[in-house]
């Protein structure tokens, strides 16, 4: 997943207009024109399209923790230059106070198991034995199910697949309970 579509998904689940984007930046002490954010949201086959860089990215969660949770007294977070999908996962765990019980459920809702020593392992330094590199796949269930949580929906392809699949009503009569009986000797 790029960081345009993570910032995409993030803004379409909280239902965040530009304006309210725009704020989460200057709450973590970055200003950035409607423009900027235009760019960054565009699709990516659009010629105005703006790539989002890690920078960008890390800085736009921060504004989300500090919207979610409250701004830290003292001196803000400066914002990470390389993003992994492990940091982006602890930033929205830390945004949305979630327990890894929390993400469990969320991944599980879209029908993304993992055990809870699996997503321990991605809270790890780098260096621990035990650490595991988080992937695009974890993250993109994740958003799903945010998306599915906090906005109650399954968004426009999943309702279109969830349409395709329903079964066609037919015009058939159903049987009524008074139906054919045996004849008693």
């Amino acid at each position: 997943m790029t960081n345009n579509d993570i910032l995409r998904r993030v803004r379409y689940i909280f239902n965040f207009n530009d304006a309210k984007v725009i704020e989460l930046f200057a709450l973590a002490d970055l200003q950035v024109t409607r423009e900027q954010v235009s760019g960054w949201l565009k699709r990516d086959d659009d010629p105005a399209f703006t790539p989002c860089n890690d920078k960008t990215l890390a800085t736009f969660l921060n504004g989300l923790i500090n919207d979610k949770r409250g701004k830290r007294e003292g001196e803000q977070p400066q914002p990470e230059s390389r993003l992994t999908n492990n940091l982006i996962l602890m930033k929205l765990r830390i945004a949305l106070n979630l327990k890894a019980e929390d993400i469990l459920e969320l991944l599980s809702s879209v029908g993304f198991n993992l055990s809870k020593h699996e997503l321990s392992a991605f809270s790890r330094r780098p260096d621990h034995k035990h650490f595991r590199e988080c992937k695009d796949q974890v993250i993109r269930n994740l958003l799903k199910g945010m998306q599915l949580k906090y906005r109650g929906d399954a968004g426009p392809k999943e309702q279109s697949k969830q349409r395709r699949s329903a079964k066609p009503t037919t015009n058939k009569k159903q049987p009524t309970n008074g139906g054919f009986k045996w004849p008693s000797i």
